[in-house]
């Protein structure tokens, strides 16, 4: 609940703290005194638009600040993940500054105005005989009657699969959508690939190629090299090895004379060795060379064939080789876009269906609790001083999927018998459409998320016996909600647990709203004023006292 409201610098208030206990508030006053600031301020908690219109002049800024205690629930819960405090209350508060920086503070770190209506806007409900959207608008009808059908988790469930369904249908369509490309893509990847799987490319090819074609285009040179060098170190005259051996045969004698000779001797006759099998290799080498134009012919061809393949696909055969392999991946990707769009189709089909269900059971159980909430409303408003009255409900099938279901509710009215009904908003009056809201805040006390409710001349356009009702219906509203009203109607006031009074000062020079809390003593004279005027006889001070007197026994 509301446990105190602090304002300064607002429209004609200088300073004001206010404590607020459970149960009733009244708030009273003569017109014009400023009883609806209250209610302004609180508007600006919700999220109200702030202007610097409303500081009060001489001043720079206006704050309202506000302490709630919050119960166990899904607002404390989602202000605690928000990294928001509500432990020792939550504490709300709105700065709005002529230069135009303003702040806001909800549990202790800074937010926005968005904020404070998914919090704060939910926390406290205004009703104002001059502002009864929430009960003409298609989107609040329907939640006021999913809110007295309990459909909250239902209606979790419900958003959750609209959103996967359009998350589903959005990948289908995007999927889908591609399906020409992708054809186009798969018929490019199949040519290109069928290129380089005849192609038959092999890791250092290019290279191995353009070695052998040297060797082929230089096949006489590579030749008469091969056989100058076999003759000069084997065949020839004066030839290497006859001469290695010739200076071995005449070490080797001396070798028996000194021994030191003798590893001369055998490297001597290693090198003539190593000699014999270098002159043997350059004669096969250059046996096996011939000049053979056809070769040359086919190595051009295969090189000119990677060449065109490198520029095409990658800077060497090992990127080539490379994007072959990713172009095979993808084309085994796009051969399986079939499946995929089939199964594209299923999870859309399947959360179609799912949303389907979840909009089924709520339309159910709307038709249901519209039955039940008309036959509430209508009850209240034959206490109310509207015994012809009716309130019907009805409930049509938009046929398209949401994240609330497929329905939309008309909250209708008829005034009186034998009247077509119609939208409230077409034929009820302020005083009317103030009643029937009464009427709905009483059948959404014991389920409704609010814990306060402010009534800002609900009782406007009635009287006498009407008003008793009002207020005992107000009151009956205060046992489950905390409720704060401004009226001007002693029948009401009567059955406050608390009573605040507001009060317009004025001198040459300046105007000021004070605002006090009401004793015992002071309520008994404030409602006999309300009764006779100021001042108030002795007859209207008894009558008051009895109002109070019969208010408690009635509550």
């Amino acid at each position: 609940m509301l446990t105190l409201l602090r304002i300064s610098g607002f429209a004609l208030i200088d300073e004001v703290e206010l404590p607020i206990g459970p149960g009733l508030t009244v708030i009273t006053g003569e017109t014009g005194a400023g009883k609806s600031i209250l209610v302004d301020a609180l508007g600006l908690l919700r999220g109200g638009r702030g202007s610097s219109e409303l500081i009060r002049t001489g001043r720079d800024e206006a704050q309202v600040e506000a302490v709630f205690e919050l119960p166990e629930g899904e607002i404390r819960a989602r202000l605690a993940e928000d990294g928001r405090s509500a432990e020792e209350g939550l504490v709300v508060r709105r700065l709005i500054a002529r230069n135009g920086r303003g702040r806001i503070h909800l549990g202790g770190s800074l937010a926005t105005a968005s904020d404070l209506g998914a919090s704060v806007g939910r926390l406290v409900d205004i009703t104002s005989q001059h502002d009864q959207q929430s009960l003409m608008d298609p989107d609040s009808q329907l939640a006021i009657l999913d809110a007295f059908a309990g459909n909250t988790e239902t209606l979790v469930e419900a958003r959750a699969a609209w959103e996967a369904l359009a998350a589903a249908e959005a990948e289908l369509a995007t999927f889908d959508a591609d399906a020409r490309t992708r054809a186009e893509r798969e018929d490019l990847l199949r040519f290109q690939l069928t290129e380089l799987e005849e192609a038959k490319l092999q890791p250092g090819e290019d290279e191995a190629l353009r070695s052998e074609r040297e060797r082929v285009k230089g096949a006489e040179k590579f030749l008469a090299a091969c056989t100058r060098g076999e003759e000069t170190l084997y065949s020839g005259e004066e030839a290497v090895v006859g001469r290695l051996a010739a200076v071995a045969r005449d070490l080797a004698p001396l070798a028996q004379l000194d021994p030191t000779l003798a590893p001369l001797v055998e490297r001597l006759r290693d090198a003539q060795a190593v000699v014999e099998d270098v002159a043997s290799d350059l004669g096969r080498y250059g046996g096996g060379i011939r000049f053979d134009p056809e070769r040359l012919e086919e190595i051009e061809e295969r090189l000119f064939l990677i060449g065109r393949l490198v520029r095409k696909h990658g800077g060497t055969v090992a990127g080539v080789l490379e994007r072959q392999e990713a172009m095979a991946r993808e084309l085994g990707g796009l051969g399986s876009f079939e499946e995929g769009l089939e199964g594209r189709r299923a999870a859309a089909a399947a959360a179609r269906s799912k949303l389907a269900a979840l909009a089924d059971t709520l339309g159910e159980r709307r038709r249901k609790a519209a039955r039940s909430l008309t036959r509430k409303i209508d009850e209240t408003l034959r206490e109310l001083g509207l015994p012809s009255a009716r309130v019907p409900i009805e409930l049509e099938d938009r046929g398209e999927l949401g994240p609330r279901g497929r329905d939309r509710v008309k909250i209708l009215f008829a005034p009186n018998p034998g009247e077509e009904p119609r939208p409230l908003a077409r034929i009820a009056s302020g005083g009317e459409l103030s009643r029937v809201m009464l009427a709905v805040k009483q059948a959404l006390a014991s389920t409704d998320i609010g814990l306060v409710y402010v009534f800002d001349e609900v009782d406007s356009g009635v009287g006498g016996g009407t008003a008793d009702v009002i207020g005992r219906k107000l009151k009956a509203i205060a046992a489950s909600r905390q409720v704060l009203a401004v009226t001007h109607l002693p029948q009401i006031a009567a059955f406050a647990d608390h009573h605040v009074m507001v009060t317009k000062e004025s001198t040459k020079t300046r105007t000021t709203v004070r605002i006090d809390v009401l004793d015992h003593d002071e309520r008994q004279a404030e409602i006999a004023r309300m009764l006779a005027g100021k001042p108030p006889s002795r007859e209207a001070v008894a009558h008051a006292a009895e109002m109070m007197r019969r208010a408690r026994v009635q509550a």
